[in-house]
């Protein structure tokens, strides 16, 4: 593959698809039934057609919109119903609605099958939504589906007859599939909770599916409901009249994607003669072998009047969520328009048949390979080229596989700060409210020198010998850290958090600190970690590395909600599961800038106390922040149920990197021996960064030395200021957005974040175009919701930038926003 293209093509995302995902899941995307030559026959059969040109017709912009029962689309173009797209990705249908959304209005059609309920996709869909239906044995389980998605939105229903039973799919059957276990069919669970064994599909639907069902199921779908109903399954024009005269008001022409019978010919060869047959009395789709906008147009040649859009799907969720479904249908999309373009092929009703003829078949080209262009960043959304299927031996000397690295590596959330770097980088003269950094007017050279030279002489005072002074600065040092002692004076004077100094240890920044709260708490794959939603992303990057499991509570307007997060524990008991701790930012956090109350501190820790927590708090940007501070939460805590995670990022310099966990609470070994959690981290620490640098730490204890332990009072200053900004950016919005429909902000008290809700996505497509079209750049806030959400709300940060920097951004932003509800409106 070369190394110097973009993925540009189906085929390309399919590529990166294979080297992300687990072989035996690929397989059971991929495979078809039997031989596999009816699945292989799919792509063949469009392989083997050519398109006839006709020049000189003046089609500029040719018009893809069509109206099919009743509605119009924006191409003819739906997405097939797809089951269990959890696998590719824990949000499955609901991503790949928003990214259909973000790509064209087309429909979705949703597998009874979904891993998601037919709700949660509703909730998220701004396309059309018709739902696929298995008729089960259960005609009662049928219905109640049936019944909540129309209840819910969803406007058609495509009936599979096709599949009494599953085909026999032998790659399945030789790697001995199984559905892994967080994934099941969430409707079916949903509508009857009791049933189980969805592990097998093929199990599954034989004691499931209804074999006996006839032409007489058409009409008993028909009774109990009173949506359309088109029959997906259909490959003969006898079927065709039968489906009609069933009273079927559309036909999908399919061959359930090569996975039922072997031998039987591909949907498009067989596509003129059923055409031929309805003679447009109803729609008819096509479904299979659609891979390129040529393919497309050659399907609506042959009397199609739309194509359904099936495992191309499923790569561009697995690369790149709901960004991956966008970026595959707007390919597609715009090869049509090219192909129709070049055709002179100006209206999806101008392409007859004259625009085919049959060809030999050629096999297709191998797939380029991804990668950026020599010196900029990977494109986002994409895997650099040197990954493949896990197992797979790279040739001697061309390096390692992603396939073969650890699943993080290839986790979105671990991109998302190299995404908005990348547009920072592209665009320099944008404003930018995306980076949370500290206003380096406050920083000088020389001070690191005086704060290295203050600890020294303190340590000199304390009677240090000159070789123990020199020791200080030139060597390790324990891994717990060197200046534990005067960290606990600061947390005492300044906190009022009294721990003794053996209860610290010392990190390279809070990140770290995360790191070996999470690995010495979490033992188990059933122990998890609850967090709220949005969260701040270190940790779910931390989880991520670690395999630790997560649950997510989702923030009210004011915040965490200890009821919703006691419901979540007990949640995760039912499931057989251990909550060991909650992570929670209880001042100004980020992202959200939210400050929880006293009241519900108190509360957050009777809570722990009551299940058997612990509580992991973050608050970096409490003594940076302006007014007075709620206590923290370690200050109130009683009973060691609070585990501090400090940095002094914010408080004292980023670059110093030095953070620190206080974790006071008692461990006790088999031979009944006590010793404190903190000791705990320091053995893992000793086989992670071995210890924290003791420049580092010299240059931060001189510090709080100087200020004789009050950060507090060594950021009087810095908090007026980013109070200042923060109040700044407050009066601005309301000059701006006040009374503007569908926008509105928090206001925070202090840090460095507030969020903008907003009334479109906001994702990194949005990113893109505010940065090069109006020159301002934010932060999405979908980037902090681990289990999804927050696409229509932005992460706005004020720390560092002037006023005046602030009023253009804003206004920049004001007519970014204007144009983006202008272009939803035109939508």
């Amino acid at each position: 593959m070369s190394a110097n293209n973009a993925p540009v093509t189906l085929r390309d995302y399919r590529e990166l698809a294979r080297r992300l995902v687990d072989p035996p899941v690929w397989d059971f995307w991929e495979g078809g039934a039997g031989e596999e030559s009816t699945l292989a026959a799919n792509t063949e059969a469009f392989d083997r057609l050519r398109l006839n040109p006709s020049v000189l017709r003046g089609v500029h912009r040719p018009e893809t919109t069509v109206k099919i029962l009743g509605e119009t689309w924006d191409a003819p173009v739906a997405i097939a119903p797809l089951a269990l797209q959890t696998m590719a990705h824990p949000l499955g249908e609901v991503a790949t609605v928003r990214g259909t959304a973000a790509a064209a209005r087309v429909p979705v059609i949703v597998s009874m099958m979904a891993g998601r309920t037919v709700e949660d996709v509703a909730a998220e869909a701004d396309v059309p939504l018709w739902l696929q239906v298995y008729c089960l044995r259960d005609r009662e389980l049928t219905r109640r589906v049936v019944e909540r998605a129309e209840r819910a939105g969803f406007g058609t229903l495509v009936l599979t007859v096709d599949a009494p039973h599953l085909g026999r799919r032998l790659r399945d059957e030789r790697n001995g599939f199984r559905v892994p276990a967080s994934v099941f069919p969430a409707n079916l669970y949903a509508a009857d909770p009791g049933r189980d064994g969805f592990t097998s599909p093929a199990g599954h639907a034989g004691a499931e599916f209804d074999p006996g069902l006839d032409w007489s199921v058409v009409a008993w779908l028909r009774s109990v409901s009173r949506l359309p109903i088109l029959l997906k399954g259909i490959l003969t024009a006898a079927d065709a009249e039968r489906a009609i005269g069933a009273g079927a008001d559309g036909i999908v022409v399919s061959n359930h994607g090569g996975r039922q019978l072997d031998g039987v010919p591909a949907g498009v060869e067989v596509l003129p003669e059923i055409t031929a047959a309805v003679a447009g009395r109803v729609p008819v789709l096509l479904d299979g072998g659609v891979r390129r906008g040529r393919d497309v147009l050659a399907a609506l040649a042959l009397g199609a009047d739309a194509v359904l859009l099936g495992r191309p799907v499923l790569h561009g969720l697995a690369v790149a969520r709901e960004e991956g479904v966008a970026r595959v249908l707007t390919i597609l999309l715009e090869e049509l328009r090219d192909a129709m373009t070049l055709t002179g092929t100006g209206t999806v009703a101008g392409a007859g048949p004259e625009l085919v003829r049959p060809g030999a078949a050629r096999p297709s080209p191998e797939p380029t390979e991804i990668a950026a262009p020599p010196g900029t960043a990977p494109l986002p959304g994409t895997v650099p080229m040197e990954t493949a299927p896990a197992g797979t031996v790279p040739p001697a000397g061309s390096g390692l596989w992603r396939g073969d690295l650890h699943s993080s590596v290839s986790d979105p959330v671990m991109d998302t700060m190299n995404f908005l770097n990348e547009v920072t980088s592209r665009y320099p003269e944008a404003i930018s409210f995306a980076p949370g950094r500290p206003y380096a007017g406050f920083f000088e050279t020389e001070q690191i020198f005086s704060q290295i030279r203050a600890y020294l002489d303190h340590l000199a005072a304390q009677g240090a010998t000159p070789e123990q002074v020199r020791d200080a600065v030139f060597q390790y040092g324990p891994s717990a850290g060197r200046i534990r002692e005067i960290i606990a004076r600061s947390l005492r004077a300044d906190e009022g958090i009294d721990v003794p100094p053996e209860s610290i240890v010392v990190t390279v920044g809070c990140q770290e600190a995360m790191f070996l709260a999470l690995r010495a708490l979490i033992s188990g794959p059933d122990d998890v970690l609850i967090v709220s939603s949005p969260c701040y992303v270190g940790i779910t990057g931390a989880a991520l590395l670690l395999d630790v499991e997560l649950t997510a509570v989702e923030e009210r307007e004011d915040g965490l909600s200890c009821a919703d997060l006691e419901a979540a524990v007990l949640a995760e008991r039912a499931r057989g599961r251990r909550p060991r701790a909650v992570y929670v930012v209880p001042d100004h956090s980020n992202p959200s800038g939210t400050t929880m109350p006293l009241a519900a501190r108190h509360e957050l820790i009777d809570l722990a106390a009551r299940h058997d927590l612990l509580i992991l708090e973050d608050s970096p940007y409490r003594l940076v922040s302006p007014g007075a501070r709620v206590p923290a939460l370690k200050a109130l805590d009683r009973g060691r149920r609070v585990v501090h995670l400090g940095s002094y990022s914010k408080s004292v310099f980023p670059g110093a990197r030095v953070g620190f966990a206080v974790a006071d609470q008692e461990v006790v070994d088999s031979g009944g021996r006590t010793v404190l959690l903190a000791d705990e981290l320091a053995k893992i620490k000793s086989m992670v960064t071995v210890n924290t640098s003791p420049l580092s730490q010299a240059a931060v204890a001189g510090a709080l030395l100087a200020a004789d332990g009050r950060v507090s009072e060594l950021n009087r200053e810095t908090a007026e200021y980013y109070g200042d900004a923060m109040r700044h950016t407050l009066a601005c919005l309301e000059r701006r957005f006040a009374g503007v429909p569908g926008v509105r902000w928090n206001s925070p008290t202090g840090g460095f974040f507030l969020a903008l809700h907003v009334p479109f996505r906001a994702g990194n497509a949005a990113l893109a175009r505010s940065a090069q079209d109006f020159g301002v750049i934010w932060t999405p806030m979908s980037y902090f919701y681990p289990q999804g959400g927050g696409e229509h709300t932005i992460r706005l940060s004020t720390s560092y930038l002037t006023h005046e920097e602030i009023e253009e951004g804003v206004a920049r932003l004001a007519e970014f926003i204007a144009a983006e509800r202008h272009a939803d409106e035109r939508r």
